[in-house]
This record gives C-alpha cells, sequence and structure tokens, in this order.
C-alpha cells in the first residue's frame, strides 16, 4: 500500500505520539509512506529517524479552542492551497490511502476530492456547532472512514458517515521498559501530567492539591507538563495556574519527555480532565505501571476505568482530594495488580498496532489498491 499519512500539528502531543506509535507496523507491513506536517516541529525529525519521507504543508498555526475571526479568515483563505497540496503529495506517493490525524485537514481534502481511500483518526470530540457540521460534511463528501480513540469521541460522526465506517480503537501503550520502576521512597507525592491548558484542568489539581495538604501536610505535588502548539491562551493559563499554586509545595516540573520516569516519582497521579476528554493516554500509561489513578468521569475516561477496580472515578475536586487522601493514608496494591492487568488486557501498543493497521486495510481494500481480486 502506497499512504499518505497527514497530520495538522509538528509539535509532539498525544494525537502526535499516536501516529509515532503506528508508523513501524507501516513499515513492518512493507508499506510505502509519506509524511505530510505543517510547522517546523520536533515530528519531522521523528518521522524522518523512523525511515518515512517528511515533507511541508500549509496548516495554521491557529489557537487552539474557540476560534478568533482572524484565524477563521487566515483559515478559509488558506484552504484552497493545503488542498492543492495533498492532491500533489497523493499524486506524488500514487497513494492508496490518505490518513488524516486531524480535523482540521478535512475541509481541504474534501475540497479536491484525491482519488483515494480516507481514513480520518479523531483524538477529540468537537463541540457541537459550526466546527463539527464543516467536518461532518467533508467527511460525507470524503465517503471517509472514521477510527474515534473512544466512543464518546467516535458517536458524533455517526451523524455524518453511516455507521458501519465508523470504529473505536483505544489507544495503546509501550508500558516501562523492565526495571524501570523503581519504588517511590520519601514524602507523599502526588501529580498530573499532560499538556497545560484548561481542558487538562491543572487549576482543579491545584484545587485538589489544597484540600491535601491540609490534611496531609507531608505531601508534595507535581505538575509535568508545558503549554504546547505555541499557544498563547494556553501560556496565559498556566500563569493563572502558577499563581493558585503559590503557597502550596507544588513543583512545574515541565514537559515530561518520559513519561515513565516522572510517574516513577509519583504515588498517586490525578487526572482532573474536562468534559470533552477523550481518553487521556496518561491513564493507560499509569495502568501498565500499577499506579493509583484518580480522574474526573469526563468524555471517554468511563471507558477506560472503572472505578473502585482499576482506578477511581471523582465527580468533584473535593471528592478527588478525599480519595487521594484516602489511597495516600491506605494504599491499596489490589487496584495496582488490576490496573496492570487492564493495561496488558486492553492497552498495549501490540494491540492498538495490530487494529490500525486493520483499519487501514479496510479503508483501502485490494480492489481499490488495483491489486488483483
Amino acid at each position: 500500500m502506497n499512504l499518505l499519512v497527514l497530520d495538522q500539528f509538528s509539535d509532539l502531543g498525544g494525537a502526535q505520539q499516536c501516529l509515532l506509535d503506528l508508523l513501524p507496523a507501516v513499515r513492518r507491513e512493507g508499506w510505502n509512506a509519506l509524511v505530510g506536517l505543517p510547522g517546523e516541529g520536533e515530528l519531522f525529525g521523528r518521522v524522518r529517524e523512523l525511515g518515512f519521507e517528511a515533507a511541508q504543508i500549509a496548516c495554521g498555526p491557529y489557537g487552539s479552542g474557540r476560534k478568533s475571526p482572524t484565524d477563521v479568515a487566515r483559515f478559509v483563505a488558506g484552504t484552497p492551497l493545503l488542498a492543492s497540496q495533498i492532491r500533489q503529495l497523493a499524486s506524488e506517493i500514487r497513494a492508496d490511502a490518505i490518513y488524516l490525524n486531524g480535523p482540521r485537514l478535512l475541509p481541504a481534502a474534501a475540497l479536491r476530492r484525491p482519488d483515494a481511500a480516507v481514513l480520518f483518526h479523531s483524538h477529540s470530540a468537537l463541540p457541537a456547532g459550526m466546527v463539527r457540521q464543516l467536518a461532518g460534511a467533508s467527511l460525507r463528501r470524503l465517503d471517509a472512514r472514521v477510527v474515534g480513540v473512544c466512543g464518546f469521541v467516535a458517536g458524533p460522526w455517526r451523524t455524518f458517515v453511516p455507521p458501519e465506517r465508523v470504529s473505536v480503537v483505544y489507544n495503546g501503550v509501550a508500558g516501562p521498559q523492565r526495571g524501570a520502576w523503581p519504588a517511590h521512597a520519601g514524602a507523599p507525592r502526588i501529580g498530573c501530567i499532560g499538556r497545560i491548558a484548561p481542558e487538562k484542568g491543572q487549576r482543579e489539581f491545584v484545587a485538589a492539591a489544597r484540600i491535601i495538604h491540609r490534611a496531609v501536610p507531608e505531601c508534595r505535588f507535581v505538575i509535568h507538563g508545558a503549554a504546547l502548539f505555541g499557544d498563547s491562551g494556553a501560556l496565559r493559563y498556566e500563569a493563572e495556574v502558577r499563581q493558585a499554586a503559590a503557597g502550596l509545595p507544588v513543583e512545574f516540573a515541565g514537559w515530561a519527555e518520559d513519561v515513565y520516569s516522572a510517574l516513577a516519582g509519583l504515588d498517586v497521579l490525578l487526572v482532573p480532565s474536562m468534559a470533552q476528554e477523550a481518553t487521556t493516554r496518561v491513564i493507560l500509561e499509569a495502568f501498565a505501571t500499577g499506579m493509583p489513578v484518580i480522574a474526573f468521569p469526563s468524555g471517554g475516561i468511563p471507558e477506560v476505568v472503572t472505578s473502585g477496580h482499576d482506578g477511581w472515578l471523582a465527580d468533584s475536586v473535593g471528592e478527588m482530594a478525599q480519595r487521594a487522601i484516602d489511597v495516600v493514608r491506605r494504599p491499596d496494591s489490589g487496584v495496582s495488580e488490576r490496573a496492570r492487568e487492564t493495561w496488558w488486557r486492553r492497552f498495549t501498543l501490540e494491540r492498538y498496532q495490530e487494529e490500525m493497521i486493520a483499519a487501514l486495510k479496510i479503508c483501502s481494500p485490494p480492489r481499490r489498491r488495483g491489486a488483483e481480486v
């Protein structure tokens, strides 16, 4: 198969890590792939290290969240150029299938309707309104297949795409290397890990930390993360979080290049994500280590956490804080063991790769690729 891969970012976030996890499986299949990326981010180098060519495309940058009128005008003006680039790259590689790793790519792909099957990998829930309608109309025009990272994300696309063309493939993670999970010693450390943005809930983490600190003064708190994608709103939010944390033993540790090293320094992971969250991969990484996880039941998170079995779901900051206090005071090794079993049964990297490769094969069957049938 000849595969054109397109991403709407070249900075590293969760969706981009999913792409990096998929490319080695593409290589094992013996497929040829060309990767188109905007900007000048780290993803270019990582893709090339995996043995694939990376080309630059014109997509953004735009602010995250609600778009400004300037962003909208730039998006509309830039769509024809991006459409031409997609068609050119598809022709260059003689693409049998196009893998779109972000919704901003959909209108441009639909504008020129390249002669290739299309698979859209949906990592987050678009809010109802004009943006979702535009993305949905593009999917319909492309006759695309959709893979959602959870049922919460996949569900709304069934309004625009026949239900049999929408599927769910949960993310998978490799787990820590053997011997890379030393027992944490010293004062209890509670953390959160992820991109710093309002939807990730660092402000709620600080609110929970304040309650926990009153009950267990020796506790220390760590925020691993950074504002990504050049987002000025996220930078302002980070400043607000730092101000809210003043006077508390909260460490801002920056971006975690090695998430398992970050987890090794914690006793409990809090995931206070907001309503639009999908199934944040840090939960799966924590499961792989047996780290106790306490999360809000936002978006697709209840699809991966069974409360009281392999982690806990909390409906409020106060409930999250109280659960963390209970875990610190009375660690539950049974939950840790069950979390590791959940990872092994449902969320390994190998399972993710197998299911994504199967989705790509369904997307572009032999007849579409010009093979004999």
